[in-house]
């Protein structure tokens, strides 16, 4: 009897950016290899075929989507991406911009038949912006978007759910320790919440970075705020097909890292 093909994942990790005349531009991010090792290491024993790659430029990025377009695939496509980023865009290591709308057009049902039916689930560690979030609560159920602000969301196209680190206009934290957001990522996969639909186990994600975390050092008390967009049809369990009967395990209290934090 044929094994089932195992789903992938592609986890995407850039620390050291160079412009094409060699100047540094963007600041190393320390800790955020370490960081993706251990979560690619919590794939692999969820039954995902990993794939890890680290400091790629923008144009490399999108040809490793691009060549997932011809891979044999399972049940789903989990993709991992830590790097700098703006609205809309992630960096290579080479400074330049990758558009996500790019990443998700070539993933989409017209350009990549092998994923048509699969769902496709992006977790984004990097900055959406330079604003600071001072933890302050706001009501906003009467408010107005700013203009353009969801332009990105609705470019999401069907069958995808992409969870970003930080709200839009806002920065993400990294330490040497590792990201708010990733850190809460790798306790709900080796915890209970594995066991969980895609959309209570974002819930629990952000609770645990919005509730559970702030900055220190020279961005002492400042908080984070992780975003989820789903264009999903219908709930999903990615990750615990492979768990012994998914026995709920009492989880840690998240922590917020002891380090100095950095924005991206």
């Amino acid at each position: 009897m044929s094994q089932p093909r195992r789903s992938r994942a592609l986890v995407i990790v850039n620390t050291d950016f160079c412009s094409r005349d060699g100047d540094e531009v963007l600041r190393a991010r320390r800790g955020a290899k370490r960081e993706a090792e251990k979560l690619s290491k919590a794939l692999s024993q969820l039954s995902y075929e990993v794939k890890l790659v680290h400091n790629r430029t923008a144009k490399e990025i999108e040809d490793l989507y691009q060549q997932e377009c011809g891979r044999e695939h399972g049940d789903y496509f989990v993709s991992i991406i830590s790097s700098h980023g703006e609205e809309g865009a992630v960096f290579g290591c080479d400074c330049r911009p990758v558009k996500l709308t790019r990443i998700f057009r070539i993933l989409s049902s017209q350009n990549c038949l092998v994923l048509a039916e699969r769902p496709k689930i992006f977790f984004i560690q990097a900055c959406r912006g330079g604003a600071l979030d001072q933890g302050v609560f706001l009501e906003t159920d009467s408010g107005q978007p700013e203009p353009g602000s969801f332009s990105d969301y609705l470019r999401i196209p069907p069958n995808t759910a992409v969870m970003f680190a930080c709200s839009p206009g806002y920065g993400a934290f990294l330490n040497p320790v590792g990201s708010m957001f990733l850190q809460a990522l790798l306790r709900a996969l080796d915890g209970e919440e594995r066991c969980l639909a895609l959309g209570r186990l974002a819930t629990r994600l952000n609770g645990a970075v919005a509730f559970g975390c702030q900055a220190r050092g020279a961005y002492e008390g400042c908080k984070q705020m992780p975003c989820f967009v789903t264009n999903l049809p219908r709930e999903v369990f990615p990750f615990s097909a492979a768990s012994e009967s998914c026995r709920l395990l009492p989880s840690p209290a998240p922590q917020g890292g002891p380090e100095e934090e950095e924005r991206q």
